[in-house]
């Protein structure tokens, strides 16, 4: 199948999946057009682990729906029977630096760095905007991402594309 009928399945992962992996999965979403199907998981998240609010805040605010997103465990994607990835995009830098699973299919991998809009001890307003700084961050990278030819999301030349797109 070539990739306008079958989407590329990209997996964003972070530590605890509650913000920079949630957000890059509901932009890839959208601004994929349907080229791309997005997911995002975590190392170790938290028990009861949920987005962040801000993070979903910031979204909202953008016009993305946020139905459905909510905090895992790469674990699920690391089964037989979980849909394969094509793409594996590591938007932490702890999450990059751990030892993932092994995915089924093998599929290609890059590391995407942003800081955690999480941190910080700012006002409400601060905090919000440093999830919009990082939506935006993300938001660009993506569009960049969406932007590429067919033949540089072909699987050899997957991983290649994606990792220059690192340090746009």
């Amino acid at each position: 199948m070539t990739i306008e009928t079958k989407p590329l399945n990209i997996l964003f992962l972070c530590t605890h999946n509650s913000a920079r992996s949630i957000l890059a999965e509901a932009l890839l979403n959208t601004v994929g057009k349907g080229r791309f199907r997005a997911f995002s998981a975590g190392s170790s998240p938290r028990e009861n682990q949920q987005p962040n609010p801000l993070g979903l805040k910031v979204l909202q605010n953008v016009g993305i729906a946020t139905e459905g997103l909510y905090s895992k465990s790469w674990d699920v994607f690391a089964v037989a029977d979980a849909p394969q990835m094509n793409l594996i995009i590591t938007v932490c830098d702890n999450a990059a630096g751990e030892v993932c699973p092994t995915w089924p299919g093998h599929p290609a991998t890059a590391h995407w760095s942003y800081p955690d809009p999480s941190e910080g001890n700012g006002s409400e307003a601060e905090k919000l905007e440093a999830f919009r700084q990082t939506l935006h961050a993300i938001k660009y990278r993506l569009e960049l991402f969406c932007s590429l030819p067919d033949a540089k999301l072909e699987q050899a030349l997957l991983q290649s594309s994606a990792r220059q797109l690192a340090n746009p």
